[in-house]
């Protein structure tokens, strides 16, 4: 084949590709090894089209390079929250308040007290860090915090009800996203289910009429991202506790997203507040930490100082923990709580408590910034997040 005419000849060298204007910040950014090995694998398939149709692809190697090399990004990135859902459980859930980032970064630079006690001198235990506080702004003995709720209500099972029964209401045995089933998760647990009542409506007797000497607890569950309405009747958490009293048992009250706030003053249903729980008489509350609290990922639960201090003992307590970035976050975000500023320090509370007008004045803000392509109107916003379900925000 004359040179001039040499297909393969056109092909550019892998130096020369390398140093392309559209190539070369790319090796920059990644590395110049995962670049190098980017292009190679380009000229060969280049070479390979070569061989069979006696010509290279018409697109230029470096506009290969670069659109291979947009797989070395970062996969989890920053978005635009443009559903109108508040809390978007695929949009990373509740976005954290200036502290708190603040104190995760703090506790990540360097080292820290995680697991050591600066008073004596001696080891400590991460569970300390948060234990005072929740007590504080729930008004439960004590508290613990683990990676989500789910392993929160899998560690109060396994820790205080393994190889006994837990009788629910068959109205509670819920999904929610991901396929979380409730059932599931009390098998995993080891406790034995207990379905009593029917769908739509379960009374203080059917909880009453199932108890045998192999219950440990009776176990309630919110209905979160669903609401059953009409004919329907649930037992009154007070009866459910004062029933549990009388016949030595457990009450364990999980409430999904929970809150600390009441979301009423807002135009909003009543959703479950933990300190309600808690003063009912439930023994464990658990309750998320990135939804409606509006902290970083996290289960927590409070109650009676023995069923917290028996989960903290219990195996799954270590494979469950949270990190130090994890604690220090929650720690700062409950302080809001303990300040009495979340509604305006915490974002999640900042934009269900944000004024119908301020809202209408920044989306016409947004409307004239994107010209012909912008227009405003009145909409209505979800809460989400797996809590009041059906409710809208002005």
């Amino acid at each position: 084949m004359p040179e001039a005419t040499n297909p393969y000849r056109a092909l550019p060298a892998i130096d020369r590709l390398l140093a392309d204007e559209r190539v070369a910040p790319l090796a920059e950014r990644h590395g110049h090894e995962a670049i190098v090995g980017i292009s190679r694998a380009v000229l060969d398939e280049y070479r390979a089209e070569i061989d069979r149709a006696g010509e290279p692809p018409a697109r230029p190697p470096a506009e290969a390079v670069a659109e291979r090399a947009q797989a070395l990004e970062p996969s989890l990135r920053r978005v635009i929250n443009a559903t109108g859902v508040v809390i978007h459980t695929n949009l990373g859930r509740a976005p954290l308040s200036a502290s708190t980032i603040e104190a995760m970064a703090a506790v990540s630079e360097g080292y820290s007290n995680l697991e050591f006690d600066l008073d004596s001198g001696e080891r400590g235990s991460r569970f300390s860090h948060l234990s005072e506080l929740l007590s504080r702004v729930t008004g439960a003995e004590a508290g613990i915090a683990v990676n989500n709720n789910a392993a929160a209500l899998l560690l109060a099972l396994s820790a205080l009800c393994t190889g006994r029964d837990v009788v629910i209401s068959r109205g509670q045995l819920v999904e929610i996203g991901g396929g979380f089933r409730i059932p599931d998760v009390m098998r995993q647990s080891g406790a034995r289910l207990v379905e009593v009542g029917t769908t739509n409506r379960t009374y203080l007797r059917d909880y009453a009429e199932a108890i045998t000497d192999d219950t440990a607890a009776l176990l309630r569950v919110h209905a979160s991202n669903f609401r059953v309405v009409g004919f329907a009747e649930a037992s009154p958490l007070d009866g459910l506790a004062a029933l549990a009293r009388e016949r030595g048992l457990l009450l364990i009250d999980d409430l999904g997203s929970g809150a600390l706030l009441d979301t009423r003053p807002y135009g909003l249903a009543a959703e479950p507040m933990v300190q309600d729980s808690v003063a009912a008489g439930a023994d464990v509350t658990l309750f998320s930490g990135d939804k409606l609290l509006g902290g970083p990922q996290a289960g927590i639960a409070v109650g009676s100082a023995d069923a917290i201090a028996a989960m903290q003992r219990h195996p799954l307590a270590r494979a469950m923990r949270l990190d130090k970035a994890a604690i220090a976050g929650l720690a700062a975000t409950l302080e809001h709580y303990a300040r009495g500023d979340a509604t305006e320090a915490i974002p999640v509370w900042r934009m269900i408590a944000a004024p119908l007008d301020r809202v209408r004045r920044r989306a016409r803000r947004w409307a004239r910034a994107c010209g012909e392509l912008g227009d405003g109107g009145d909409g209505r916003s979800m809460v989400g997040g797996g809590s009041l379900p059906g409710e809208g925000v002005e």
